[in-house]
């Protein structure tokens, strides 16, 4: 059976989507920026980075956006037809 997911090359295409600066972390604004484009209000975004962020640091990973990806296939299948 294919796998109902996105595939790493489409993870990757996305995560830089959303870190708008390239520096290979997604911050609270880039990630409230790239939401807001869905209708995602600040609020629902900021609970987002919450739950992604796993160390705290105030950015989001490559790897923590992988792992949520994993978590989470039917919305990367979403965020990967939008962009």
């Amino acid at each position: 059976m294919a796998d109902s997911g996105v595939n790493s090359a489409d993870c990757e295409r996305i995560f830089k989507r959303f870190d708008a600066n390239g520096d290979g972390k997604i911050s609270a604004t880039e990630l409230g920026d790239a939401l807001n484009g869905f209708g995602v209000s600040s609020e629902d975004a900021k609970r987002m980075m919450d739950a992604i962020d796993k160390d705290g640091d105030g950015y989001i990973s490559f790897q923590e956006f992988s792992d949520f990806a994993k978590d989470n296939r039917a919305l990367m299948k979403d965020f990967a037809k939008a962009f």
